[in-house]
């Protein structure tokens, strides 16, 4: 199989996240929770991750990394751990549901809501975030890079924005950890969401929020943390305050060694060569006939993601003839984005996604680029007129 979806998670990972995890499970007890060897181990390997995230993504504090199961989860924390009805936020239409419906959910009990609106080329106007930015606007929630078309946004200049009239910048980084250049306080990141089963290329089942110093967040759930156990309130301290249960240390024992993996490797490396597998494609599928791509391909960055319709084959066909034909493994549908889907005029069609890896081959990218071709063909044979075929 050739697997082209890794915008919904990596498949080919390090060697060492598998065997990291199957030691942890093997010999982890509960993290923090004991001080017996089995316990310590456990919360020196988590400690350690989060001092590792906290240096590739550029938090300047390792305590205020807060492990997630996700980037929803992340996402959750921040927007409901600072956001309440009756205050303004501005968000965009570049936005993942994992953004949206907690904001629509807020907006229903009042919250102010506005978005700074994308073109036909999922772009935006910056002076829109100026225009939509009040002096009361508690926060600005974006993605760094859209999950349907890779387009990236100048975090660094929103950011200013955001600061100008006092508000919070939170960022959806779920498409950009460990897959694009990113640091939380050169780019003036107030609360940064990751996932690590993307570009972090962890396991499932592990993400973070990272916390610039001076936010406070309320606590988004509440329960045991092995210390302050008498106290009815959750602890003050991050990441304690908000990171009640267990952890996912299995899980963050991967992500630590894909961490190591990342580090030994070079991101820049790793950046560079999905890059040039995201390249060698569009260049070649953006001139095909009947071949639409979606997206704004005139900044050099963005995330390695090419989206594409067929002119006469229904997405969803598209990417079950690639998968059985070819096999060739790419997603189709709305990719929890419809109001990036609206912007394109895609709304009803949806899309077919292919995104790429480092571990993406020059190979595999020209076996999809003749599957597309031949597609292709097919469909605008079977799109033209009956006197015109004959």
């Amino acid at each position: 199989m050739i697997y082209l979806d890794s915008a919904a998670t990596a498949l080919s990972r390090p060697a060492c996240v598998a065997e990291a995890m199957l030691a942890a499970i093997q010999s982890f007890g509960n993290p923090s929770r004991g001080a017996y060897p089995a316990s310590l181990e456990a919360a020196r390997t988590v400690y350690a991750a989060r001092c590792k995230l906290a240096a590739l993504l550029g938090c300047p504090r390792a305590d205020h990394v807060v492990f997630t199961c996700n980037a929803t989860e992340a996402l959750n924390i921040a927007i409901y751990g600072l956001l309440a009805p009756g205050e303004h936020a501005v968000s965009t239409d570049l936005e993942h549901n994992s953004v949206l419906r907690p904001l629509y959910d807020l907006q229903a009990r009042g919250l102010r809501l506005d978005f700074v609106p994308a073109d036909r080329q999922g772009r935006v106007a910056y002076a829109d975030f100026d225009r939509l930015t009040r002096p009361d606007t508690k926060a600005v929630i974006c993605t760094h890079a859209s999950n349907l078309t890779g387009n990236a946004l100048d975090i660094r200049r929103i950011a200013a924005l955001a600061h100008s009239r006092d508000a919070l910048l939170i960022v959806d980084a779920a498409q950009t950890a460990g897959a694009l250049p990113l640091n939380m306080t050169e780019m003036g990141i107030d609360l940064l969401c990751v996932t690590g089963h993307k570009g972090l290329l962890g396991p499932q089942g592990t993400g973070a929020l990272l916390i610039r110093p001076g936010v406070e967040l309320r606590p988004f759930k509440r329960g045991g943390s092995g210390v302050q156990s008498h106290d009815p309130d959750q602890p003050r301290d991050y990441p304690t305050r908000l990171e009640a249960g267990t952890l996912n240390a299995h899980g963050i024992a991967g992500l630590g060694a894909a961490l190591d993996h990342i580090a030994a490797t070079g991101q820049g490396r790793l950046f560079a060569l999905a890059q040039e597998r995201m390249w060698q494609f569009y260049e070649a599928v953006s001139t095909m006939d009947g071949v639409s791509v979606y997206g704004d391909f005139s900044e050099p960055i963005r995330a390695p993601i090419v989206s594409l319709n067929l002119r006469g084959m229904d997405a969803a066909e598209l990417a079950d003839r690639l998968s059985t034909d070819y096999e060739i493994a790419v997603r189709a549908g709305a990719h929890c984005a419809p109001r990036m889907h609206r912007a394109l005029g895609t709304e009803a069609c949806g899309a077919v996604r292919f995104s790429f890896s480092p571990f993406t081959t020059p190979e595999e990218i020209e076996t999809a680029i003749k599957a597309v071709r031949a597609l292709a063909a097919e469909a605008n044979e079977s799109h033209l007129p009956h006197s015109v075929k004959e």
